[in-house]
């Protein structure tokens, strides 16, 4: 017979484990291949000594000279809070009892509550690690007063079913309200409002996961935003926190992304092991590489995830990349410090399953405890303002052969 007592053993000893794997390797392509510890974490917070620049302890000298002075190794103190990632899962009573003698239907009832737990987690943690910490998805650009269906500047973000806080500025104007179409060519999105929803909504009003502002993870966005600071430390004072950047870069080729990638080598002796961009900038790549009649390589990441591949680097097109953007990466210097790895938060008598008081329902949460920490930020690079076609180079070129005459076109 199905109790709640087997439901727990079901969600700690079956599917934590499942669960656990999924969102830290099949979540996103990027999070597969960053480091996960726990080590460096003290309390609430990641506190790590980064290394900077080489020992200073070198020279020459004449053979009666004085020896080199000593001169260690840089470091700078990165301080980051570990950030507190939730997944919620319901079960009503009703279900739980319909099912009590019929176990087939009671994995059939939980399989279906993880696959949406895990597809929520994966959308949402895939997000973050593009992101900048804020937990800002959109910002509204207008608003159709009579069907209150709302137009943004982007939402690669955005998702059916996500619950989401409206604000303007730093004011707080309305949460809980829930996604229910976004029109991707339109770039507009319907929000269940109530029938008598009468507060107002304007231009330059941003979008947020409920509850989430200014509490998600220091992902991409962060490392890559070039002003203030980063892990507690002043971009000023060290400009090395800066990464490298091209904007307006154009038309996409292997000597723009060769250029990035000699630059990191030669300035920070970074390798770099994983490209990202957008899936219109990889469709102008394939684009290039089929003007100039050139093989497109594949290659398979952890996950099964498949990419293209730069001279052996994987080339993998993410949903959460800027439109005209591409990320070159090395992997090696990002970790996700952790507390633990995702639990199932417990009550004091060791429950995971508990009720909602007054409703006849019960929840489960899944928390982990993290942040993500890049050592060498100048060790990355971003490229923007890549054009999304590519003028093909053959298309007024005539090719003379034994006497027949023929214009090629693209591959």
């Amino acid at each position: 017979m199905v109790t709640l007592q087997s439901a727990e053993n079901a969600l700690k000893t079956v599917y934590l484990g499942v669960v656990s794997n999924q969102l830290n390797v099949n979540a996103n392509p990027l999070l597969g291949k960053i480091k996960q510890t726990t080590k460096d974490v003290w309390g609430k917070e990641v506190r790590k000594l980064a290394p900077y620049g080489i020992n200073g302890g070198i020279g020459a000298g004449a053979e009666t000279d004085a020896l080199p002075k000593a001169a260690g190794n840089n470091y700078v103190q990165f301080v980051s809070e570990l950030k507190n990632l939730y997944g919620k899962i319901e079960l009503s009573d009703k279900a739980i009892r319909a099912s009590e003698n019929n176990a087939g239907a009671f994995v059939n009832l939980l399989n279906d509550e993880m696959e949406g737990l895990i597809k929520a987690s994966s959308f949402n943690f895939g997000r973050m690690l593009f992101g900048d910490g804020s937990g800002l998805l959109a910002t509204i650009t207008a608003v159709d007063s009579s069907t209150k269906v709302i137009t943004c500047d982007s939402v690669r973000n955005l998702i059916e079913g996500m619950v989401i806080d409206i604000y303007n500025g730093a004011t707080k104007v309305d949460g809980g309200l829930r996604i229910t179409y976004v029109d991707r060519v339109n770039k507009k999105v319907h929000i269940a409002f109530p029938a008598s929803y009468s507060k107002t909504i304007a231009q330059n009003y941003t979008l947020y996961v409920q509850n989430s502002k200014g509490f998600e993870i220091s992902g991409l966005g962060k490392i890559f935003s070039n002003s203030g600071t980063l892990y507690g430390v002043s971009r000023t004072d060290y400009p090395w926190l800066t990464p490298y950047t091209k904007t307006e870069a154009g038309e996409i080729s292997d000597s723009l992304i060769q250029s990035a990638i000699d630059f990191l080598d030669e300035v920070s002796g970074s390798n770099i092991n994983y490209i990202a961009c957008s899936s219109q900038v990889r469709r102008a790549y394939q684009e290039y590489l089929g003007a100039y009649r050139r093989n497109v390589d594949v290659m398979e990441l952890a996950g099964g995830y498949k990419a293209l591949t730069y001279n052996g680097i994987p080339v993998v097109a993410d949903r959460f990349v800027e439109d005209d953007a591409m990320y070159l990466l090395n992997t090696d210097e990002f970790t996700l410090h952790q507390l633990c790895d995702w639990k199932w938060l417990e009550g004091e008598d060791g429950r995971v399953l508990k009720q909602n008081a007054g409703y006849p329902t019960y929840t489960a949460t899944l928390v982990k405890y993290a942040e993500l920490v890049c050592d060498k930020p100048n060790g990355q690079a971003k490229i923007t303002g890549i054009s999304s076609t590519v003028t093909n180079p053959f298309k007024s070129v005539t090719v003379v052969n034994q006497a027949k005459t023929d214009t090629p076109t693209q591959g």
